[in-house]
């Protein structure tokens, strides 16, 4: 199946993400006529999001704002807050729950066997990059990290084979970022990436990859500043997880 959401689909979702306190209470009918579009429509938006049903759908939100949400502390909680804290939640648990600890073993073992690690990574991923970078020198892990476009394709085309390349792409497009990846795959040198996007195009040269999930709903919608708290768990997965096979060892 094409999980590309059509238009009518998209509006539909976006429609939930913003009623998503109510839609737990909904018929298929209601919704239907709330977001005013068919039920056969919301029927194949829920499988294209890997639900087997709109049913499936609301068991999935109530469980979640039952088990992991407690608002019994605050008299009264706005509903805009809400609503954030449940996409917040929702981004950390189904990162979490996508995370493959092959892939997380064979990230740890291929960094820990490189005499050098880079780090690549634009815009707001950098602080990941950033933190990253730190953490792996106070392991005392060669490590380096580069922005600036022309500087991250340079240095791609002079790494061994000696060497890991980890780059940091929220929707793993980014047009340098692409450009180095394809250098390092040409010259066989074993990389690494973080996204949350696992159809992009950095996934077509990267060796492992670890994706997390995030929202499509944007509270600043007229700039491109999306959250990256999936890249920020990855990363802290990551690195805990490496840290601690170095102490053990």
């Amino acid at each position: 199946m094409d999980h590309k959401l059509s238009e009518t689909e998209q509006y539909l979702w976006d429609y939930i993400e913003s009623h998503i306190l109510e839609v737990p209470n909904y018929s298929i009918v209601k919704l239907s006529e709330q977001a005013n579009v068919s039920t056969a429509t919301i029927v194949r938006t829920m499988k294209k999001k890997g639900y087997e049903g709109f049913t499936a759908f609301k068991h999935h939100l109530k469980e979640q704002e039952n088990k992991n949400i407690n608002f019994s502390s605050l008299d009264k909680v706005d509903e805009g807050i809400r609503r954030a804290i449940l996409k917040n939640e929702q981004e950390v648990v189904r990162t979490i729950n996508m995370m493959k600890i092959g892939n997380i073993e064979d990230a740890i073992q291929k960094i820990k066997f490189a005499d050098r690690v880079f780090l690549f990574a634009r815009g707001f991923s950098e602080m990941i990059g950033q933190e990253m970078m730190v953490k792996f020198q106070l392991t005392g892990k060669n490590c380096q990290m580069h922005t600036d476009p022309e500087i991250i394709k340079n240095i791609s085309r002079k790494l061994t084979k000696q060497d890991i390349v980890i780059f940091i792409s929220l929707n793993g497009e980014t047009k340098e970022l692409v450009v180095a990846a394809k250098n390092c795959y040409d010259a066989e040198i074993g990389s690494i990436l973080l996204t949350a996007n696992n159809t992009s195009s950095l996934m077509n040269y990267c060796e492992i990859a670890l994706v997390g999930f995030k929202s499509e709903g944007s509270y600043f919608p007229d700039y491109e500043v999306r959250s990256r708290l999936p890249l920020q768990i990855i990363a802290r997965i990551l690195l805990d997880s490496y840290a601690l096979r170095v102490t053990d060892n």
